[in-house]
């Protein structure tokens, strides 16, 4: 598979990098634009954020057009964008806290008793990726360590970030995109010895905090049907502030939490009170209106059924309120993750606002 990809490449190569090194950059554009989603994922992998990883694609190609005379074609093109990218993410990792958490990670249970604990600017949270960033790779492997839809979920991108950066690019590299340890070793600028051994400390810590063929025999080999009649049956509760419809898709050791807030609840009772007592509770701006405050549109994320949710306003317009992310495991939801930013839906493709 990999011999036809490098085949196209050069054919392309062939068609726009003479132009390119001209300076035409209509041409480098349409050298580069073919490898946007893929290097999109790789860095969103690597970051587990996908504003970060728009961000970073971008110095990419900006790199790439500064550097483009120093590309001399002793690796594929895409290769060396690949290098660029990754190099790109691990300067930005060296600057920045280089984790990136969900609620679960940093603190226990909460009491849904207690206030809802507002976000704490210090802590990093892990971002939702829309599906239509990923490519189908039916063709794939199917002895890689990862599949493609299980290298792109939130338990296994959870799991990336208790690596070390560099440890975190190699078993991207290795282990997700199946390129060798000679090709990583001279992607990274090491020597191979130096990539086994980083590979060899990413796969045991890894193996810690992340069981991946338990995760992949529960969570994502579901029916169409079942994903549907879930996510449906989620639509409609928020849409109709109906809490035991909620509950009665939940497992009983479910887990509910709405990044920012480093708050997160555990089973069906303790989520029960939290909504009953907030998101469905009347707020003193529509009284007895709870149903009816919320519109959620069904969408995909990170290979697993979500919902963009819209609140309404004093004018009755709905405007973005997050992405909610739905983990599945036998006939009911495992797990809720209300990522509460308002910016995610625009990049799901979804309007600024809904008229009510």
């Amino acid at each position: 598979m990999r011999n036809m990809v490098d085949q196209a490449e050069r054919i392309l190569r062939t068609d726009h990098l003479a132009a390119a090194l001209q300076g035409d950059a209509d041409e480098f554009s349409e050298l580069t634009e073919p490898y946007r989603r893929e290097l999109r994922v790789h860095c969103y992998r690597i970051l587990g954020s996908l504003m970060e990883a728009e961000d970073m694609v971008q110095e990419t190609f900006l790199r790439a057009w500064k550097r483009l005379a120093t590309y001399h074609g002793r690796s594929t093109f895409r290769a060396w964008l690949y290098k660029i990218a990754t190099n790109a993410c691990l300067d930005w990792l060296d600057r920045v806290r280089s984790r990136r958490y969900l609620p679960a990670d940093i603190s226990p249970a909460s009491d849904p008793e207690t206030d809802l604990v507002p976000p704490s600017p210090e802590v990093r949270w892990l971002e939702p990726c829309p599906d239509k960033w990923l490519i189908d790779q039916a063709a794939a492997n199917p002895e890689a360590h990862y599949s493609t839809t299980e290298s792109i979920s939130l338990a296994f991108l959870t799991a990336l970030q208790t690596l070390p950066p560099r440890q975190r690019a190699v078993l991207i590299l290795c282990d997700v995109l199946e390129w060798s340890a000679q090709e990583t070793a001279d992607l990274l600028g090491l020597t191979v010895s130096s990539v086994s051994s980083a590979l060899h400390r990413a796969r045991i810590t890894l193996a810690k905090s992340y069981q991946g063929r338990k995760t992949k025999r529960t969570t994502f080999q579901k029916t169409d049907e079942l994903k549907r009649k879930l996510l449906n049956g989620y639509v409609h509760a928020w849409q109709a502030a109906d809490v035991d419809e909620l509950v009665a898709l939940l497992k009983q050791d479910a887990t509910f939490s709405m990044p920012p807030s480093p708050a997160w609840y555990l089973g069906r009772a303790a989520i029960r009170q939290f909504t009953r007592a907030t998101v469905f509770a009347n707020d003193g701006i529509f009284p007895g209106k709870a149903r009816g405050r919320w519109k959620l549109y069904p969408v995909q994320a990170n290979r697993q059924p979500a919902a963009a949710i819209y609140v309404r306003g004093v004018t009755d317009e709905y405007r973005p309120a997050g992405i909610h992310v739905l983990t599945i495991e036998g006939s009911h939801l495992s797990q809720i993750i209300g990522f509460m930013d308002p910016a995610l839906p625009i990049h799901f493709g979804l309007p600024a606002v809904i008229e009510g």
